[in-house]
C-alpha cells in the first residue's frame, strides 16, 4: 500500500514523494568528466596521451601531452660523429627516413662548404619524393581504417611494397635507410635501377587510381571527414603548422619552391592546396600530393639516367666542420624539418637543435578539439598526420 500523503510534503498525483524520486546522473547535470585517451590507446597513433574534459559526449578542453617516447636525440647527437647522427635522424620521424637524414647531411656540407655531385643531387631528389610518396601511403591507408573502413589500408600497403622495394635495392634498408652521408650517397645505386624505379612509380600512380576512386568521392567517408575539425589558415600559421596540414588551410608554403634546396630550383615544383581545412581537405592534399611527387619522382629519375659521374665527395676519414653555425631546413612528407648545426672544428656537433614537423602539428589539437564530439575527435587527430617519435626526440 501506498504511504498516505503527508501534510507539507512534495506528493504526485499518485501518491509518491517527488523528493524520493532520483533520476540516473542526478546531481551530475553540471559535472564535467576527465578522460585520458592514450598514452596506450586503440585510437592513438603511437604513446600521446589526450587528457580531455567533456560534457557528455561534447568535448569543451584537450590537452596534449607528449615526452613518453622521449630519447633525448638531440643531446645524443653531441657524442656522435657525422656517420652516427645519420643513424639517429632518420629515426625520429620513421616514415620520413631519407628525407631526415639528408636535412643533416645538407647542413653539414653547408657548413663546409662542400659541393655535391651532380648525379647525387638528382638521385637524392628522387629518392626523397619517393620516400614522401611511401609516408602519404601509410596515412592514406591508416586514417580511413581509424574511423572504420580496412579496404583502403589493403590498397595503400599494395602501393607502398612497389616503392619499398626499390628504395630497398639502392640503400639496402626498408626503414632506416642510412643511404645519405656528408658529400652525396654512400654508394651510386645498382645498374638499371633507375628505369625499375620509374616502372615501380608508374604502377603506383596507376594503383592510386582505386584508391581514388574509393575515397574521393565517398559519401560515408565524407559525412565522417568534411566540415569537422577545421583549422583556418590564421590559427594553422599561428601554431607554426607546416607541410600538407597547412597547405589544406590555404597555407601556399612549400620549401622546395620557395626556399629550394638541392636541383628544386629547377623544377616547376606543384604545390597542392585547398581552403576549406578540415578533415576532409587533408586527406586530398595528402592524397594529390602523391600524384605530384610521382611526377617530380619521374623527372629526377630521367636526369640521373642522362647524368653519369660520382655520387660522392672524397672526405677524410674523420670529418671536422669548420667551426661556425647554420640552419637547414626541408620539406619533409610531414612539413618543414629544420637542423640548427653549431660546429667548433671537432668531429662531433657542439649543437645540432632539431626543428620537426609533428610537434608543431600537434600543437594545434588543443584549438582542434574543443567544442568537438567525441567519435570526430578520433577523425581529427587522426588527420593531422604526425609522428609520436617526431613529436618527442
Amino acid at each position: 500500500m501506498a504511504p498516505l500523503p503527508e501534510p507539507g510534503g512534495n506528493w504526485n498525483d499518485e501518491g509518491v514523494s517527488e523528493e524520493l524520486i532520483v533520476g540516473v546522473g542526478a546531481a551530475t547535470e553540471t559535472t564535467d568528466m576527465v578522460l585520458n585517451i592514450g598514452p596506450q590507446h586503440p585510437s592513438t597513433h603511437g604513446v600521446l596521451r589526450l587528457k580531455l574534459r567533456v560534457d557528455g559526449e561534447r568535448v569543451t578542453e584537450c590537452e596534449p601531452i607528449v615526452g613518453y617516447m622521449h630519447r633525448g636525440a638531440e643531446k645524443l647527437y653531441e657524442v656522435r660523429d657525422f656517420r652516427q647522427i645519420m643513424l639517429l635522424a632518420n629515426r625520429h620521424d620513421w616514415l620520413s627516413a631519407f628525407s631526415s637524414e639528408l636535412g643533416v647531411a645538407l647542413a653539414a656540407e653547408r657548413l663546409a662548404g662542400i659541393e655535391v655531385p651532380e648525379r647525387a643531387v638528382w638521385l637524392r631528389m628522387a629518392l626523397a619524393e619517393m620516400n614522401r610518396i611511401l609516408n602519404h601511403l601509410m596515412f592514406l591507408g591508416s586514417y580511413p581504417l581509424e574511423i572504420g573502413a580496412i579496404t583502403p589500408m589493403f590498397y595503400a600497403f599494395t602501393e607502398r611494397e612497389r616503392i619499398q622495394a626499390v628504395m630497398e635495392e639502392a640503400s639496402g634498408g626498408r626503414v632506416h635507410y642510412m643511404y645519405n652521408c656528408v658529400g652525396g650517397l654512400k654508394q651510386d645505386v645498382p645498374d638499371g635501377w633507375e628505369d625499375r624505379a620509374r616502372r615501380a612509380v608508374d604502377d603506383v600512380e596507376t594503383g592510386m587510381a582505386r584508391l581514388d576512386k574509393l575515397l574521393r568521392h565517398n559519401e560515408i567517408f565524407a559525412a565522417r571527414t568534411k566540415g569537422v575539425g577545421v583549422l583556418d589558415a590564421a590559427t594553422a600559421a599561428a601554431f607554426g603548422v607546416t607541410g600538407p596540414v597547412a597547405r589544406a588551410s590555404g597555407l601556399d608554403f612549400d620549401l622546395r619552391r620557395d626556399e629550394p634546396y638541392l636541383g628544386y630550383g629547377e623544377l616547376d615544383v606543384p604545390v597542392v592546396t585547398r581552403t576549406e581545412g578540415d578533415c576532409y581537405a587533408r586527406f586530398i592534399c595528402l592524397m594529390d600530393q602523391v600524384g605530384a611527387s610521382i611526377e617530380l619522382a619521374r623527372f629526377c629519375l630521367g636526369r640521373a639516367v642522362t647524368t653519369r659521374g660520382p655520387v660522392n665527395t672524397k672526405l677524410p676519414k674523420i670529418f671536422r666542420p669548420p667551426a661556425g653555425e647554420t640552419y637547414v631546413w626541408t620539406e619533409n612528407p610531414l612539413g618543414a624539418n629544420g637542423y640548427y648545426l653549431v660546429s667548433r672544428g671537432e668531429k662531433t656537433p657542439y649543437r645540432l637543435k632539431l626543428r620537426t614537423a609533428s610537434y608543431a602539428n600537434v600543437q594545434a589539437l588543443a584549438t582542434l578539439m574543443t567544442g568537438c564530439l567525441i567519435p570526430d575527435m578520433i577523425a581529427i587527430l587522426g588527420s593531422m598526420f604526425f609522428v609520436v617519435g617526431d613529436i618527442d626526440k
